[in-house]
């Protein structure tokens, strides 16, 4: 019997305004200024219903819900769907490359 993969991981871009927040700085002190504001997660949702449930306030990260604008897929298509331990894997894999690249971050 083959398993159907059903996680995902997404980033959610967020407004700029979410550099106003001291504890989004603290987490982002390599900020390249001008670069995107991002949220990833994962989930076992598609990206689609989370980002609608995140903006909902339901189980909700703060920034995702007050400063996000919308999904990236361009950033994270190529690696859904997977199972859970790859999206939790990947999930900090990509929140660490994204940093790196200068972006600012957040990854709960």
């Amino acid at each position: 019997m083959s398993r159907r993969y059903h996680h995902h991981v997404y980033v959610v871009a967020l407004s700029p305004d979410v550099l106003y927040e001291p504890r989004f700085r603290r987490a982002n002190p390599d900020y390249v200024t001008g670069r995107p504001c991002v949220y990833v997660g994962m989930t076992g949702q598609t990206p689609d219903v989370r980002f609608d449930k995140h903006k909902a306030g339901i189980r909700a990260n703060k920034f995702a819900q007050e400063y996000g604008l919308r999904l990236m897929p361009e950033l994270y298509a190529v690696y859904n769907p997977m199972p859970y331990r790859g999206a939790a894997d990947m999930e900090v894999e990509l929140a660490i490359a994204l940093r790196e690249a200068g972006y600012g971050v957040w990854q709960a």
